[in-house]
């Protein structure tokens, strides 16, 4: 058997790949992970390289934290090097700040996709665009020291890296409202009981339990996983009637596969 093969190693983001799995890492954690536009680029490139055998992508930071949020220099009039800053951003036109955002939500709209299941393990803080991060994933598994918080509101901004439906989704449009406006922070026993993490277990035993999700995840046939998926994703926005239909398309493909009959 190979080992894991490393596949970017770039702007605080590692991407390793081990037959069915991947795994992508924030590698900053003298800076708590903090990200930056490079650093999103990276994420969204990392989503492009995941070869078709990847059915379970697992993302995680080093260190005591998963990902602190932005980091804080892209509010200075200089922003970081070689990118053009917030101030700089919001002084151009509509089109050019529409399209900028767009491309830093890129990092954040490729782990939902049907063909793979994306857990993030979550440790410490994910704040901010960490939060984001961690709900960008189809599963959250968390460290009993786990701390999210939606600080964007506080700041005078407002959640902009696609982790506002997903947070409605999870806990309701009331709950995600009152975490989002006030940027309190929910620890990992309130997250588990309102349905934001999965599972949360003692933080040494954060890597053993992402391992046996990801087993349990891979045991299943792969079509299987995602067809289902795939009905569960698009059930929200389907009426009742629709989504009978979706099942039943989705069963019937899943028979003729298993029974080797061609459409």
């Amino acid at each position: 058997m190979t080992g894991p093969k490393a596949l970017l190693d770039q702007d605080g983001v590692r991407l390793t790949v081990d037959e069915a799995v991947a795994t992508i890492t924030l590698t900053n954690p003298a800076k708590r992970n903090a990200q930056s536009p490079a650093l999103w680029r990276a994420l969204a490139e990392a989503g492009r390289l995941l070869p078709g055998s990847v059915r379970v992508t697992v993302l995680r930071g080093e260190g005591k934290s998963f990902s602190a949020g932005l980091d804080r220099q892209a509010f200075t009039p200089e922003g970081f090097e070689g990118e053009p800053s917030f101030i700089d951003l919001a002084r151009g036109s509509d089109a050019d700040l529409d399209a900028e955002i767009a491309r830093y939500q890129e990092a954040f709209t490729w782990w939902r996709r049907s063909d793979i299941v994306s857990i993030a393990a979550v440790q410490g803080h994910a704040i901010g665009a960490g939060f984001q991060l961690a709900l960008a994933c189809d599963l959250r598994v968390c460290a009993d020291d786990a701390q999210f918080a939606m600080r964007e509101t506080s700041l005078g901004l407002v959640p902009d890296l696609c982790g506002t439906q997903p947070l409605v989704q999870l806990v309701g449009y009331a709950r995600a409202l009152e975490i989002c406006a006030t940027g309190r922070f929910v620890h990992a026993a309130e997250a588990e009981t309102i349905g934001l993490a999965n599972v949360v277990v003692p933080a040494a035993e954060l890597s053993a339990a992402v391992e046996d999700l990801t087993a349990a995840l891979l045991a299943a046939p792969r079509d299987a996983v995602i067809e289902t998926k795939a009905l569960l994703r698009g059930a929200a926005g389907r009426t009742y009637d629709d989504q009978r239909a979706a099942e039943r398309a989705a069963q019937g493909r899943r028979l003729r596969d298993l029974a080797g009959v061609g459409e």
